[in-house]
């Protein structure tokens, strides 16, 4: 008998009567996520608000927010050989919620991830820096993995949420590279030549976040921070 693949054995989960119900007490889990993204996301706005009155200017451009699918999930603890069920959505996967911050200038990401994470009720668990060493595509971020209390009716939970801070520049790059890179039908020496021209793209933007943050030292009279 052929192994069964992926999609048949997501199949097989999203359409089996035991997960469904487990699905549904998962339904509770997933608006503690979105509840933890709301905490996030204020957080980040309540430092802005503060950060434009004392300063004159706002280091957050804007922010979104994503709670992953119960499909996406699925497939992901599949992938991994992990059941699915709420218990390991919670232990295993740190990314079900997420936010990203995208920031006016370079040194706004490390100044408002020092703020997060400096916070009382906001324990961090993981910090990737892929601004200082760069994913081999060229991607630059600073993801955060903090964990964030939720108060609900009669009791408080610690949620865990990926944060993603990066400039306009670095988000204008990774949109155009999803794009890009994903497009059908391909040879792969076009493949590898897009991939090269898109890493090529990534350090120009790079660039231009270091010489902007040079102009904003310079018109602000100071010194550039020592991780510019």
């Amino acid at each position: 008998m052929e192994e069964k693949t992926l999609r048949q054995k997501l199949a097989e989960v999203l359409t089996d009567k035991q997960v469904a119900e487990k699905l549904v007490l998962t339904r509770e889990l997933m608006a503690r996520y979105k509840c933890a993204i709301y905490e996030a996301e204020t957080k980040f706005r309540v430092l802005n608000e503060i950060f434009s009155v004392q300063n004159e200017r706002n280091p957050i451009e804007s922010i979104k927010t994503r709670l992953k699918s119960p499909e996406s999930i699925a497939e992901k603890l599949l992938r991994r050989g992990l059941p699915v069920t709420p218990e390991t959505i919670e232990r295993e996967l740190h990314d079900v919620a997420g936010i990203r911050v995208i920031c006016s200038f370079l040194d706004d990401i490390y100044m408002l991830a020092d703020c997060i994470t400096g916070q009382d009720d906001v324990t961090l668990i993981q910090t990737k820096d892929y601004i200082k060493n760069p994913k081999e595509n060229g991607y630059r971020s600073l993801h955060l993995i903090i964990e964030i209390p939720i108060f609900l009716y009669g009791e408080t939970r610690n949620m865990k949420v990926e944060i993603q801070l990066r400039t306009i520049t670095m988000e204008s790059w990774a949109d155009l590279e999803h794009k890009l890179r994903y497009k059908k039908n391909l040879s792969e020496d076009t493949q590898a030549q897009i991939a090269r021209q898109l890493a090529d793209c990534a350090e120009l933007c790079n660039v231009l976040d270091r010489k902007m943050l040079e102009v904003k030292s310079k018109v602000n009279g100071a010194a550039l921070p020592a991780d510019a």
